[in-house]
């Protein structure tokens, strides 16, 4: 049974994004509720994939294809906490839509993309086969630039040829990366391949990859630029899927799978220290609401990949319910800024303030996501950079762990700031209401999650500690 969710898994969203245009042009209401279900649909077969984990038996398909090649899909506790962290945050990002993107032309294009979006995820995620790997990131790619060019304007369609541009040559150079280890190993096969050591230059050509994916400095600017897109579209790739992807790989070939030369566990956090200072401070610069997010999660992202990096079960635990607390808590901020900026009509922070007033739910919402994402106890948040932090100082890299905490200050500082400036202060739009019930539901349940998640951080740091504990 437990075989058949797994194909559900990637397939359903895969495959149903291509209904949707056509259910749309007949009737659009029900084009929205199909969308709802392919994602959520895919949550919860998620989910059910859970107890074979608990049981020892990670669940394991394996397809023999013509001229020696072969496929497989894997589902371990990593490929699972992944698709559960993406698809979880996708079905509310989905619910949000309906009220965002109501008014909006090409609605049946854009629910095909996130739904594709998510099937990619999907089947990255549980691929084992380097090939499809590849594969799955090119369609994100593919998703990743139509969404962002939504509105078609000059703009937004230079944005998004640059972030298509930036990762697509990004992963041309990882595919190179790919057949250099095919060269040392004669197979795509990541299963095949457990505990192999491989040459410092093949995890060069991955790495840049996978920092172009994961906008890492100096690979990040196009992340900012991308705040052209809708809200919906800036929160999958922040929060569920895009930039998740980059980090997911790293965990999967390079902490899980292959052997590297030590020296990668000195320069990946110490790339990834500059990374989140240099994108802190240009949070604490930025006036637009979408930029100070975006470069809070190249911040962001920085932790998590020192976690991965970090060498010892501690960090990568740390590292892995990053990715969870992260994702949750800067959807449900790009939710809130997202309701922000539909109703006040702008994205500009000076000319904000006051909007508690008028906007208190959607006030309390950005401040529980904040907090989580401040690491301020008992937040997911929390346990997450502590235990980010606290790997780190076991490897004895303490200066390495004071940077990161100067960048967990920032973090504190620029949050502070967003939420000074929009909704505390003088009211300069007295007249602004909340925004739809569904809209602001979607981004208090995420904020409420964000509680939950650090309350019961026993649940999500079980499985966590399976990923560890497989290493």
């Amino acid at each position: 049974m437990e075989q058949y969710l797994l194909v559900i898994c990637i397939f359903l969203p895969l495959l149903g994004a291509f209904l949707l245009p056509a259910v749309g042009k007949r009737k659009a209401k029900l084009r929205n509720q199909m969308a709802l279900f392919l994602v959520a649909a895919t949550f919860l077969c998620s989910t059910f994939l859970l107890p074979a984990l608990h049981s020892g038996s990670p669940l394991f398909l394996h397809f023999e294809l013509p001229l020696g090649l072969s496929f497989g899909f894997y589902a371990d506790a990593l490929a699972v906490f992944m698709a559960l962290a993406a698809s979880l945050v996708a079905t509310v990002i989905v619910l949000y839509s309906f009220g965002y993107i109501k008014e909006e032309a090409d609605q049946n294009e854009y629910y095909m993309m996130v739904c594709l979006f998510i099937g990619a995820m999907m089947g990255l995620v549980f691929s084992t086969n380097l090939i499809f790997i590849y594969m799955f990131w090119e369609i994100s790619a593919i998703c990743c630039w139509r969404l962002i060019g939504f509105y078609r304007e000059a703009t937004t369609i230079r944005r998004a040829n640059k972030a298509f541009i930036i990762t697509v040559a990004g992963a041309l150079v990882m595919l190179l990366g790919f057949i250099g280890l095919y060269g040392e190993t004669g197979t795509f096969d990541l299963a095949a391949m457990k505990g192999i050591a491989i040459p410092s230059w093949v995890v060069v050509l991955v790495l840049f990859g996978i920092l172009s994916k994961s906008a890492t400095f100096p690979l990040h600017s196009w992340l900012p630029d991308a705040g052209v897109a809708p809200t919906p579209v800036s929160s999958l790739l922040h929060a569920a899927v895009l930039v998740k992807i980059g980090v997911y790989v790293y965990m999967r070939m390079f902490v899980a799978t292959l052997q590297i030369d030590e020296v990668f566990t000195v320069a990946v956090p110490a790339l990834a220290a500059v990374s989140a200072l240099v994108s802190a401070g240009a949070a604490l610069r930025a006036n637009d609401l979408k930029r100070v997010v975006a470069y809070s999660t190249i911040s962001q992202l920085a932790f998590i990949l020192l976690g991965l990096a970090s060498g010892n079960e501690i960090g990568v635990v740390g590292g892995m319910l990053y990715i969870l607390m992260h994702s949750v808590a800067k959807g449900g901020l790009f939710l809130c800024l997202g309701i922000v900026e539909h109703n006040v009509g702008t994205k500009d922070l000076t000319k904000m303030g006051g909007l508690y007033r008028t906007m208190p739910l959607t006030a309390i919402a950005f401040l529980f996501c904040a907090f989580s994402i401040m690491g301020i106890p008992p937040f997911g948040g929390f346990f997450a950079k502590y235990l980010v932090i606290a790997g780190i100082v076991a490897e004895g890299k303490v200066l390495l762990a004071s940077f990161f905490i100067i960048g967990a200050v920032l973090t504190v500082l620029y949050l502070t700031r967003l939420f000074v400036k929009v909704f505390l202060g003088e009211a300069t739009f007295p007249q602004v209401k909340e925004g739809t019930p569904l809209m602001v539901g979607s981004a208090l349940f995420l904020a409420v999650l964000s509680a939950v998640l650090g309350i019961g951080i026993r649940v999500p740091s079980g499985l966590a500690a399976l990923i560890g504990r497989g290493m």
